[in-house]
């Protein structure tokens, strides 16, 4: 079942989504002060550690290979420019040093048996663009996608204007349906500018869906939502840019393999 998740505090390491709480993902928070450590092996998962803001040292240890990559990061939050993001294969040992105060960054993972390297996404490695038009146009930032031979894991980021639409017109990605549609589950991550803002997502399934659902759910600075399956349109409050961190794994790894709701896919054609 879709579920919300409040923002809470707990130390400088949340666990927000625990593994086994959806079939693939799982999801961490890391707030780290200048020059403290986190240690952590992926044993059988993949993972993609996005920087939401400061900036750190990461070391990869993947068997006899060495990564170090320094300064990762640079923005002073999710709203002031694109992400870096970097992927850590299985069977690795990492260490995120924070190099700046505030560090803030999220880890996803989900399972896998990729023999490739660690990978920093940052720069010309990550796109950006317009999508949509009118009210529901908004930044889409992809950062991990077939640019990493990954197995399981789609990463990047959504920007809304106030007001503005996203995930629009409502799309699903849980039935196999080749070429056009995957099964993936997703979760989305957000932030809200200025902070006390909020936002609406609608997640609904298809009809004559055996295991059926529509909610409606406000979401404000620092919220999680599940999407294991449905529809799941955003919008942001008037006056609150809207921010949010998705990350994909499912039996396939394409992205844009979703279908639209039939009933609203019209508007790309008006």
């Amino acid at each position: 079942m879709q579920r919300h998740i409040k923002a809470h505090q707990d130390g400088n390491y949340q666990e927000i989504v625990p593994p086994g709480t959806m079939r693939f993902l799982d999801f961490s928070r890391l707030l780290l002060p200048r020059h403290q450590k986190h240690t952590g092996e992926t044993d059988a998962r993949e993972y993609v550690l996005d920087i939401f803001g400061g900036q750190a040292q990461v070391t990869v240890e993947t068997g006899a290979r060495r990564q170090v990559f320094d300064r990762v990061g640079a923005r002073a939050d999710v709203f002031s420019g694109p992400p870096a993001m970097l992927y850590i294969p299985p069977a690795s040992t990492y260490t995120i040093n924070a190099t700046s105060d505030g560090f803030d960054a999220g880890l996803f993972s989900a399972p896998s048996k990729a023999a490739t390297d660690a990978k920093l996404l940052d720069g010309s490695a990550v796109s950006a663009k317009q999508a949509g038009r009118d009210n529901w146009q908004r930044t889409v930032y992809s950062a991990l996608d077939e640019n990493v031979p990954a197995e399981r894991l789609l990463a990047g980021e959504t920007v809304n204007p106030p007001g503005n639409w996203s995930s629009y017109p409502p799309h699903k990605h849980d039935r196999k349906n080749p070429p056009d549609e995957a099964v993936l589950e997703e979760i989305y991550f957000f932030r809200v500018k200025p902070a006390q803002g909020y936002g609406f997502i609608w997640t609904y399934t298809a009809p004559g869906d055996p295991e059926g659902f529509s909610t409606v759910f406000v979401v404000e600075d620092g919220d999680t939502v599940l999407l294991p399956k449905g529809y799941h349109p955003v919008v942001a409050a008037p006056g609150y840019q809207l921010h949010y961190t998705w990350v994909l794994a499912g039996e396939e790894r394409r992205y844009g393999a979703w279908a639209d709701d039939p009933r609203h896919a019209w508007v790309k054609n008006q």
